[in-house]
């Protein structure tokens, strides 16, 4: 496993997973540390000049108005992070938290920020050696940055707050001892540049992300199975239809949905069974394909702020200090906001789809996908619980950005709420893997019931896979732990594997 090299400039989405999920270790590029010196260098000048300038020698938000002495730039920055760690509620996972250091790491390598290289490394050794700071999930604004939880991500370095190591939460000074890394007494403008940006929603948000375009592929597969399950009529994914209405994200889901289904005689032509489908099978490339486009969209967007400054002040490589707004979380607000209304919708046509297949006046299949109807439920809950899932999305679906409360006595007048869109969309995500799943477990029992057919060369994977792991329901059991199954399949990624085995899912 070879380390991640950081320089600020070219991390990817796929590394952040590796770092946060699989626990890969990262090391400084050579060239940055120089860069980082630089800067540093800046501000040490403009301490023993006692210029005034934000954050360096003044204090914070409303109080950029009050100079602070060099004698009190050390107390300045302590006070910094212990009274900005004002978190609350559950804590973030370990690999948000990973994902969340990784970030600001590779946000102060470039250079800009006026880190000493010996703070920087402290955080890398961290993140390396499995010091993983207690973060709890709310208390961010989203500007100035994410302060609160990033404070408490600070906390640790100090010999403060708490954080987990092998296994166990510990006090963070303990933390610290056993894992062998010396804490940190920060001088001027560290703390600021610790805790002032937007890793915590761009961390969050990222691994969502990620997650959100393994369900576009899972989407396609599930609507496949359903189409070969109610013998739906592939005419309508044409690529001569779609073609002349070129949304890319369209066209791949029409792409994707001949190529699952290549080969099979379940699915028909128009006229052959019915003149046309319902929606939800007919218009799956126009609604899928939107939900692609967004989340591609947002995936640019994600990957441009990954490596970007947004700190305050920044540090300009010609000795100036500037201070802006870089902090402001708006672009991910936005962005993350976008990606829960994408995925939520996946979530709402996903479920149509699965009444459909157990909805006896809407198909030719017993009542509920079961033998014994009456005796048996079946699928009749799935549907209840897919249900409750999907209109819970459509409340966790309004925007976090279009509210602003004003901070720091009116300093701070707008703000982005770009981390409450970030864990508003993780939470709708991990019901559309339910919902998906459920669709996906409703079609290959809807399949089983019907004989003398083949299935396509996508959808006969993805079958497999969901076979290898859970049998045909003849009568009712404990429905959950099957759907618990399925779930599994969906949010590990296997299902989609196994199909890309065979066929190139396109998103």
């Amino acid at each position: 496993m070879e380390n991640i090299i950081i320089n600020g400039n070219n991390l990817t989405l796929e590394e952040v997973i590796k770092v946060s999920r699989k626990n890969y270790k990262i090391q400084l590029e050579e060239e940055a540390k120089g860069k980082i010196l630089d800067s540093r260098k800046i501000i040490d000048d403009i301490v023993e000049k006692e210029k005034v300038v934000y954050g360096v020698t003044t204090g914070f938000g409303k109080f950029s108005e009050v100079s602070i002495t060099q004698d009190d730039c050390k107390t300045l920055q302590r006070n910094l992070i212990i009274s900005h760690a004002c978190g609350f509620g559950p804590n973030f996972s370990k690999e948000v938290v990973r994902a969340i250091m990784l970030l600001r790491i590779n946000a102060l390598a470039k250079g800009y920020s006026g880190i000493r290289l010996e703070t920087l490394n402290t955080l890398i050794e961290m993140l390396n050696k499995g010091v993983h700071p207690v973060i709890p999930e709310k208390g961010s604004l989203g500007a100035s940055g994410d302060l609160a939880p990033l404070a408490h991500m600070v906390l640790p370095m100090l010999g403060e707050g708490e954080a987990e190591y092998n296994g166990e939460i510990l006090p963070g000074k303990v933390a610290m001892e056993k894992a062998g890394i010396a804490t940190v007494d920060l001088v001027a403008k560290e703390g600021l540049a610790l805790i002032n940006g937007t890793p915590v929603m761009t961390g969050v948000g990222a691994i969502s992300l990620y997650d959100a375009v393994s369900l576009l592929k899972t989407a396609d597969i599930a609507c496949a199975l359903s189409a070969e399950a109610l013998r739906g009529i592939k005419d309508a994914y044409d690529l001569r239809l779609h073609v002349v209405r070129p949304h890319a994200g369209q066209i791949n889901t029409a792409k994707n949905l001949l190529n699952l289904t290549e080969g099979s005689t379940f699915v028909t032509r128009q006229g052959e069974v019915r003149v046309q489908d319902a929606y939800t099978l007919r218009c799956a490339p126009q609604v899928h394909g939107a939900s692609k486009d967004a989340i591609n969209y947002v995936k640019e967007r994600v990957e441009i702020e990954i490596n970007s400054v947004t700190d305050n002040p920044i540090v300009t490589r010609e000795g100036d200090v500037i201070s802006g707004g870089n902090f402001h979380g708006q672009p991910m607000a936005l962005s993350f906001d976008f990606l829960g209304i994408a995925v939520s919708e996946l979530a709402n046509i996903s479920e149509r789809r699965l009444e459909r297949l157990i909805n006896y006046q809407l198909n030719d299949l017993p009542p509920f996908l079961v033998k014994h109807g009456g005796l048996n439920s079946g699928f009749m809950i799935t549907q209840y619980a897919a249900a409750a899932l999907v209109s819970e999305n459509k409340v966790l679906a309004h925007p976090a950005s279009v509210d602003s409360i004003p901070s720091s006595a009116n300093q701070e007048d707008h703000v982005s709420m770009g981390t409450i869109a970030a864990r508003k969309s993780g939470e709708i995500l991990k019901h559309a893997q339910r919902v998906l799943a459920t669709e996906i477990l409703a079609a290959c029992q809807a399949i089983d019931f019907r004989e003398g057919f083949t299935l396509g060369k996508g959808t006969k994977e993805a079958y497999d896979c969901v076979r290898k792991h859970i049998k045909f329901i003849e009568n009712d059991i404990v429905m959950y732990k099957e759907l618990d199954k399925c779930t599994e399949l969906v949010a590990s990624g296997e299902l989609v594997k196994a199909v890309e085995e065979k066929v190139e899912v396109l998103y």
